[in-house]
C-alpha cells in the first residue's frame, strides 16, 4: 500500500508503509508520528491494518457492567473525581444484595461480564474479595473482569502475601480476568506527579506479567492528555508492546481521554483530532495486540463511530453502568441498539463478543 495522497514527506510514507511489510515502527518513528497534522493519511494506515488483522464483516462490541464495589480509596490520585476517603460521608462499600441486583440486570440484558474495580481500601483484607468472589460464582454464571494491578498490589502490601500468590488465591476463588485500569501513563514521572501513592510502571507490569503466566488474559490501557508527552505515550506503547512479545496475554488496548472537570488537574480537555490520532498510531505502533477498541463513553457516539476507520475494531462495551467517568463530568450513554446502528452504519455487522472476542 502507498500514500501518494501524503503531501510530500518521505520519512511519513516510509513510517505508514512498514507496518504492510512486516516491519516494527521504531518507538522514534513514532514520536515523529505525532509531529505530523495529516490526521486522514494516519487514519487511511492505522484502517489498513486494522483490515489485515480483522478481514471479516464485522465489528464487535461487549454488553457488561462497570460495578464499583467501594468509592473509598487511600491513593488520592490528582486525576480522579470519583475516589472517598475513608471518614467522608458518601464514601460505601457495595452492600451483596445490591451487587446481586445489578449482576441480574446485567445479565438480563445479555450480558455475560461485570467489571468490577474499586478504590484502594485501607482496612478491607483478602478474605473480602475472595468471599465476594465465590459467593458471585455460587449464583451467577458470569464472567469476572475485576481487581486492576493496582488494587492487586494494594492487596498485597495490605496482607503481606507476595503478589502472584495475591493473584492466584483470587483465581482460584473465581476471578477470570483483569482489566488494565490504573495504568494511566507507563512512566513514572507521570506516576509521582498525578498518582505517587498508587504502583509504579513497573509493578503494573509485573503484575500483567504475573497474571498471563499464570493463565489468565487481561487488557492494556491508557489515559492520555493530562501532564505527559506524546514521547511518554510512545514509551507506553513500547512497554505494552514488549511484554505482549512475552506473555501473548492481553485481548486488547483501550484508550481514553483524560476528563479533568472536580479533579485536581486543571487540563484543558483534549479534542477528538488528539484522541484519533493517538488511536491510529496506537494500531500502528502495536502489532502484536489483535484488539483495538473505541472510546465512546469519554468521546462520544460518533467519534467512537470513526474510530472504526481510524484502526479500531471493536466498539467495547454497552458499559449498563459507569461511574468512575460520569464523576469528572462526562455521562455518555449508549444502549445495545445504538451500538449496533454505529456498527451496521460504518459499513460493519454488528456482533456481540465475549472478553476473547468469542462471538456470543
Amino acid at each position: 500500500m502507498t500514500y501518494d495522497v501524503c503531501p510530500g514527506d518521505k520519512n511519513l510514507k516510509e513510517t505508514l508503509s512498514k507496518p504492510t511489510q512486516n516491519k516494527r515502527i521504531t518507538a522514534e518513528e513514532g514520536s515523529r508520528l505525532f509531529d505530523y497534522k495529516e490526521l486522514l493519511i494516519m487514519g487511511i494506515a492505522a484502517d489498513g491494518v486494522c483490515r489485515r488483522k480483522h478481514p471479516e464483516d464485522y465489528r464487535t462490541y461487549i454488553i457488561d457492567r462497570n460495578i464499583n464495589y467501594t468509592n473509598i480509596c487511600t491513593s488520592g490520585c490528582k486525576f480522579c473525581a470519583f475516589y472517598k476517603n475513608i471518614e467522608h460521608s458518601d464514601g460505601y462499600i457495595i452492600p451483596k444484595e445490591e451487587l446481586y441486583k445489578k449482576i441480574e440486570e446485567t445479565i438480563e440484558l445479555g450480558g455475560r461480564q461485570i467489571l468490577m474495580q474499586g478504590g484502594l481500601h485501607p482496612t478491607l483484607k483478602m478474605d473480602f474479595y475472595t468471599e465476594l468472589l465465590r459467593s458471585i460464582k455460587a449464583k451467577f454464571d458470569i464472567h469476572i473482569h475485576a481487581f486492576s494491578p493496582p488494587e492487586i498490589m494494594h492487596f498485597s502490601l495490605l496482607n503481606t502475601i507476595p503478589m502472584p500468590e495475591i493473584i492466584r488465591i483470587l483465581k482460584d476463588a473465581g476471578l477470570d480476568s483483569i482489566p488494565g485500569g490504573g495504568a494511566e501513563i507507563l512512566t513514572d514521572r507521570c506516576r509521582q506527579l498525578i498518582s505517587p501513592n498508587k504502583c509504579s510502571a513497573q509493578e503494573w507490569l509485573n503484575v500483567m506479567q504475573s497474571a498471563h503466566e499464570q493463565g489468565m488474559k487481561t487488557t492494556a490501557t491508557m489515559m492520555f492528555g493530562h501532564i505527559e508527552t506524546t514521547d511518554e505515550r510512545i514509551e507506553h506503547f513500547e512497554k505494552i508492546r514488549q511484554l505482549q512479545d512475552k506473555t501473548n496475554g492481553f485481548t486488547a488496548f483501550i484508550a481514553w481521554t483524560f476528563q479533568p472537570k472536580n479533579t485536581q488537574l486543571e487540563n484543558a480537555l483534549l479534542g477528538s483530532y488528539d484522541y484519533l490520532k493517538t488511536l491510529a498510531i496506537a494500531r500502528l505502533y502495536l502489532d502484536n495486540i489483535m484488539n483495538i477498541q473505541a472510546s465512546w463513553v469519554t468521546q462520544g457516539a460518533k467519534i467512537a463511530q470513526l474510530s472504526l476507520k481510524f484502526g479500531a475494531n471493536d466498539m467495547g462495551s454497552t458499559m449498563i453502568e459507569e461511574n468512575v467517568v460520569k464523576a469528572a463530568g462526562v455521562s455518555y450513554t449508549m444502549e445495545k441498539e445504538e451500538i449496533e446502528f454505529l456498527i451496521n452504519d460504518a459499513g460493519f455487522l454488528a456482533k456481540q463478543r465475549d472478553l476473547y472476542y468469542n462471538l456470543v
